[in-house]
């Protein structure tokens, strides 16, 4: 990574903040039709959360600054199973975003023209995408700096219109639109489920930690700014400036185009054009972010034996091509289930991605209780964090109050994906299953349980001989013994090099020996071998070992290092902390 320049603070908002940005296209409409002319106050209160989350995210990612979001900080503070668990909703709310991005821009596109289907011209742009990621084409930076600069430059055009069209017409409509019944009979009902809607507006907050290694230093806390500038103040303001201008009923039949609309009502049909067209570019852009962003993650999950090995496989251009292919399966199925309604798509959406946030907070707690040496350069109260979560897990009751049928959309996709993890976490106990019911059959089918056996101790052998390595500083017996528990729990393999380095005349104490000869007898499923060398800790030596051992680095194991380790931890190439 470090040969290559990495992305300025332009470059990286732009990359995550057409994705969070874009929200801003359908957001107004789902918070006016639950909160109706309070939504803008709705929006205000999910932007003093996102406000919250802006340390939350800041003290976890300067702690552990690699890829991979809420997949990443569970599992360098807890087991793969609960890593897992935030990667297939991170997967879910990838998958929810390519869909209602693409459906979204063709709507707008379908105002400027109307020859043609919007699911099928959906499918179309998932298939387009498709077809670019797998040829290797991902996000330019450039391309996206200009969507971006673009899009904020087009919103503030239409902010700018709406006001000067209030001040020179008669505020009628905005009177109307507030002397009209509260949704829900109350305001403390409407702002609860309008809020509950409207935290899908800060969806796409939490890209930026998906590709921290590709920015510079200290760029990710400035994107977190930026991004929290950007959805508090046109979220909000375009919100009430629809509620000011439209009349409310005319806001729900237009929910899919709605800020197209204002334009077209406020400036004229040029500028409900140019939304329109500003919208296609900046959802497309959201689209492709989903591709590259799941493509990632699961190369990830694939890596760390989470997903089956085949996703790995590449074409000539190292794109991962089964993967890419998996995931546009998966965004069709949706697509066609829903039948292209952005209401259960959005259902989908915000249930996945609030509990993507909530796992983050989740994090947080745990990175302070377990890793709480680890340097950070923000750090977010507990209060802070509490008052976060809280929220968070208000939205998502919300939500699911809202539409209980939109959790089951959610679970059809949810409990297969989970089942499929979960099978590969625990397919060694399977294999054992397997083998027993080959033995079982022997004395009838001889033939067959021989033929059985065979094979499911040849995949057993396959999947134990990857070698895991733990560099030790001379730690005492429980830290070792806790190292030893987690690989029995977590890792398939039954070799494991517990390594020591040595500066020059040193010696390891005779007691680390002993305690590590007494763990190789406790833990008869593994074999340990003890190696001391000597030699320097850091990226230089790893890069080394992993050549010289044939072991990726994402199976090399430390512990928490205190606030004098000489590196970050990203430089360390996914070195993972257990202890």
């Amino acid at each position: 990574m470090s040969e290559h320049k990495k992305l300025t603070e332009l470059e990286a908002t732009a990359i995550c903040g057409n994705d969070i940005s874009s929200s801003c296209l359908y957001v107004s409409a789902l918070a006016i039709a639950y909160a109706g002319q309070y939504a803008f106050v709705a929006l205000l209160m999910v932007a003093a959360v996102l406000f919250l989350f802006r340390k939350i995210y800041g003290e976890v990612v300067g702690a552990l600054p690699l890829n991979g979001g809420a997949y990443n900080v569970l599992l360098n503070t807890t087991s793969k199973r609960n890593a897992a668990l935030a990667a297939c909703l991170t997967i879910l709310s990838y998958m929810a975003t390519a869909v209602i991005s693409a459906a979204e821009a063709m709507h707008y596109l379908h105002t400027l023209w109307d020859g043609f289907n919007i699911n099928f011209a959906t499918l179309a742009l998932l298939g387009l995408f498709l077809a670019l990621t797998i040829l290797g084409i991902s996000e330019s930076a450039k391309v996206a700096v200009a969507i971006f600069l673009t899009h904020l430059a087009t919103l503030t055009v239409l902010v700018v219109t709406a006001v000067w069209f209030l001040l020179t017409h008669d505020m009628s409509t905005f009177s109307l639109n507030f002397s009209a019944p509260i949704p829900g009979g109350s305001l403390v009902t409407a702002l609860f489920f309008g809020f509950s809607a409207a935290m899908l507006g800060i969806s796409g907050f939490e890209s930026s930690a998906n590709f921290v290694e590709e920015q510079a230093a200290g760029v990710f806390p400035k994107t977190l700014r930026n991004m929290w500038v950007v959805v508090s103040f046109f979220n909000p303001i375009i919100a009430f400036l629809a509620i000011a201008a439209l009349p409310i009923v005319s806001v729900g039949e237009h929910s899919e185009t709605v800020l197209a609309y204002l334009g077209e009502v406020t400036g004229g049909p040029w500028l409900g054009t140019l939304i329109s067209i500003d919208a296609v570019a900046v959802l497309s852009g959201a689209v492709l972010t989903s591709f590259v962003g799941v493509s990632g993650l699961m190369k990830r999950m694939a890596l760390d034996r989470i997903l089956p090995q085949f996703f790995l496989k590449e074409n000539a251009r190292q794109s991962n091509y089964i993967i890419l292919i998996t995931f546009f399966l998966l965004c069709s199925s949706v697509l066609f289930i829903t039948n292209g309604d952005i209401k259960p798509l959005a259902g989908v959406y915000t249930i996945s991605f609030l509990s993507v946030m909530a796992l983050f907070a989740i994090g947080n707690f745990l990175l302070k209780s377990k890793r709480p040496n680890l340097p950070r350069p923000i750090y977010a109260g507990i209060l802070t964090v509490t008052v976060a979560l809280i929220s968070v897990l208000i939205a998502l009751y919300g939500n699911v109050q809202l539409n209980p049928k939109f959790l089951i959309v959610f679970l059809q996709y949810f409990l297969p994906s989970m089942a499929i993890v979960y099978i590969m976490l625990n397919r060694a106990s399977i294999l054992e299953l397997i083998l027993a019911a080959a033995t079982s059959f022997a004395h009838k089918y001889p033939g067959v349980s021989r033929f059985s056996r065979l094979q499911v101790q040849k995949a057993t052998r396959e999947l134990h001989q990857q070698e895991f390595v733990f560099f030790t500083k001379g730690d005492n017996v429980s830290n070792l013994n806790k190292v030893m528990a987690y690989v029995v729990e977590n890792e398939f393999t039954n070799r494991l090099k517990i390594v020591t380095l040595l500066r020059e005349g040193e010696t390891y104490s005779p007691e680390l020996l002993k305690d590590i000869e007494v763990l190789d007898r406790a833990y008869d499923q593994i074999r340990v071998d003890f190696v001391a060398m000597p030699g320097h800790f850091g990226p230089e030596l790893i890069d080394r070992l992993s050549r010289e051992w044939n072991i990726p680095k994402n199976f090399m194991f430390i512990g928490s290092p205190g606030d004098r380790f000489p590196y970050q931890i990203s430089e360390l190439g996914g070195v993972r902390l257990i202890i």
